[in-house]
C-alpha cells in the first residue's frame, strides 16, 4: 500500500504562457498535489520531523509558479514535480497545474494538465 499526502488548491500569481499579455501580467494559477511517501513512521511518532512538511512543499510550489517564467503549463508541472522528487522521502507526486483565466474565445473556467512522475 501506498501511503499519500494531498495539498490541494495551493494558489500563486505567475507569468506562464505563449501570448504577450500572458508574459507581461501575473495570472492566478491553482496546484493540486498528491505525494507518495511511507507515513508509517510519522503516524507512530506523531512528530514532523518524520514526514513530509506541509508549509515546505506549498512554498516550493508558489516559488516556482512566481519566480520562474515559462510558455506551457507542462514544463511548470514538470519542473514541479522535479522538485518535489528531490526530497527524500518522496517516491511519486502527481501534479494538477490549473491557469485560472485561460485566454481563449469561448468562457472556459480553467485550463490544466495534470502529471505522474516517480523515482
Amino acid at each position: 500500500m501506498i501511503d499519500r499526502i494531498e495539498l490541494n488548491k495551493i494558489q500563486a500569481l505567475g507569468t506562464i504562457g505563449v501570448l504577450p499579455e500572458e508574459k507581461n501580467r501575473a495570472q492566478p494559477f491553482e496546484v493540486d498535489l498528491t505525494i507518495e511517501t511511507d507515513l508509517s513512521v510519522a503516524g507512530s511518532s506523531d512528530d514532523l520531523d518524520d514526514t513530509i512538511n506541509y508549509g515546505d512543499v506549498t512554498e516550493l510550489v508558489a516559488c516556482i509558479i512566481r519566480n520562474e517564467s515559462h510558455q506551457l503549463l507542462e514544463k511548470v508541472a514538470t519542473r514541479i514535480a522535479s522538485e518535489i522528487l528531490a526530497i527524500p522521502a518522496v517516491t511519486g507526486v502527481q501534479v494538477n497545474l490549473r491557469k485560472m483565466r485561460p485566454p481563449v474565445p469561448e468562457f472556459l473556467e480553467s485550463s490544466a494538465v495534470n502529471i505522474y512522475r516517480s523515482k
